[in-house]
């Protein structure tokens, strides 16, 4: 059953394969000047994006002071991904390195991060309880929370591409890797599929591991 299953597969492939070829070898030059046409207005529209997220911060990893400075960057941009810290947790710390290292390889979100105990309105209403946490915005709307390092591998010494993957799984990053087989501790991959958070609005605060700062 599995060798008819793999051979019906390569026969799709293979077809799509020989339609791709066919399709190619019918085109004439008017037909490749305007793919040519096409291709370029795609990178110079990405070159304009890209120019227009720099604009806005994108690329960065920076503090916002107070609560208006967090709502004014989540309606400038689509996708936000804020650190909720607190100074006198060591984790959170831990955070900031690998989201400096993000930040900078996905332009397409903007990473900020916030003080709780200057904002406590803010922790208030979305309901932080633990340090650290990544609250994850789209267009102005709070979609998913990362509490602690209970979706990291439970280790401070997770690898940046963990972190990545997360990130991935909340579809706040354009993630390049497979979602369905996260990278290991040693930042190589395994195909046993990980805890993945469904996207929520509410905090668990019983599901964090013990040892993150409770707020």
């Amino acid at each position: 059953m599995l060798e008819n299953q793999l051979l019906q597969a390569a026969k799709v492939v293979e077809s799509q394969v020989d339609a791709e070829i066919e399709k190619l070898e019918k085109m004439d030059d008017d037909d490749f000047e305007a793919l040519k046409r096409r291709r370029m207005e795609a990178m110079k529209k990405a070159s304009q994006q890209k120019q227009e997220w720099l604009a806005q911060g994108h690329g960065d990893y920076s503090e916002v002071a107070n609560e208006k400075e967090f709502f004014e960057e989540c309606k400038k941009s689509k996708k936000v991904v804020c650190h909720f810290y607190r100074e006198s947790t060591f984790r959170c710390k831990i955070v900031d390195k690998h989201l400096d290292i993000i930040a900078k390889k996905h332009l397409e979100t903007k990473f900020i991060k916030i003080n709780a105990e200057k904002c406590h309105f803010l922790v208030e209403r979305l309901r932080i309880k633990v340090m650290p946490t990544l609250c994850i915005a789209k267009d102005g709307k709070t979609v998913d929370y990362i509490v602690g390092f209970g979706d990291l591998g439970n280790t401070d010494e997770f690898p940046t591409e963990m972190l990545e993957w997360r990130l991935g799984c909340a579809d706040i990053i354009n993630y390049k890797g497979d979602l369905m087989n996260p990278p290991t501790l040693d930042g190589s991959s395994k195909k046993n599929i990980l805890h993945q958070s469904k996207a929520k609005k509410t905090i668990r605060g019983g599901d964090n591991d013990s040892s993150d700062d409770d707020w």
